[in-house]
């Protein structure tokens, strides 16, 4: 089976692969002071629950010290192991259509080659993270560039922090948008106003670039918000988790 990383700032999420079919996926918490003797054992530990024997690795990572004991941990516990980590001078097949290709993410490159090659393009991948970040890719499968906003879990720890009477509440859809508590007035204001804020960003998306093919919703926060975001046509929790498989192909 083919082991998938994809190391965000909040979140590692973990899957497997045989050939294009889901069968496991787990996720961690990102610490970027993590050994790699500590992610070692992790991963096969993790590994080795579920009775799971890999075959190759494709990783990306977003957290530059994480990467780097992400590498460490492949030399010394998979040394043999065909393994792919995305970054520049790998092949992905995404052309970057931006001022700088050397800031684009390599998680978003990878969205942009599930996104395109699951549902075509023009297309918009809306990535509910650590970020909210909006992904367009063009007719050809080129990443144009795309918008960044806060996280969901990012404004609820701003509000607890900064404001004296509120706290820190669950991330869920309240009874109403009219709440009757400070409770439900925190749940709405954020839920709602994450789902309108995705709604009218990909608006303002097909003004400039017309039409599109799909919105895909992915990220491990996207479950919350994404039955009240209008524009929303798919959702794929694991779409970048599929694009490494894709690049893994690509590249053995």
């Amino acid at each position: 089976m083919l082991l998938c990383i994809d190391i965000g700032n909040t979140n590692t999420v973990l899957a497997t692969f045989e050939g294009d079919k889901l069968v496991h996926s787990w996720r961690i918490k990102t610490d970027a002071r993590s050994t790699a003797d500590e992610l070692g054992l992790m991963f096969r530990g993790l590994l080795a629950g579920d009775n799971v024997e890999i075959t190759g690795i494709a990783a990306c990572s977003t957290v530059p010290a994480a990467l780097r004991s992400l590498r460490s941990m492949l030399s010394r516990y998979y040394p043999d192991m065909p393994s792919v980590i995305v970054e520049p001078g790998v092949r992905t097949g995404v052309q970057l259509a931006i001022d700088n290709p050397k800031e684009v993410g390599s998680d978003r490159v990878v969205n942009t080659l599930a996104a395109y090659t699951l549902y075509g393009g023009p297309s918009i991948v809306v990535d509910f993270g650590t970020t909210t970040n909006f992904d367009v890719i063009s007719d050809r499968g080129e990443f144009l560039g795309g918008a960044f906003a806060p996280g969901i879990e990012i404004s609820f720890d701003a509000l607890a922090a900064r404001a004296a009477q509120l706290r820190k509440v669950e991330a869920t859809r309240p009874r109403s948008v009219i709440g009757k508590n400070t409770v439900e007035c925190l749940q709405s204001g954020l839920y709602f106003g994450f789902a309108g804020q995705v709604d009218r960003i990909v608006e303002r998306m097909v003004e400039e670039i017309g039409e599109v093919r799909a919105v895909i919703a992915t990220g491990g926060l996207s479950g919350l918000v994404v039955r009240e975001c209008r524009t929303v046509t798919h959702h794929e929790p694991m779409i970048t988790l599929i694009g490494l498989r894709m690049v893994y192909e690509r590249n053995r």
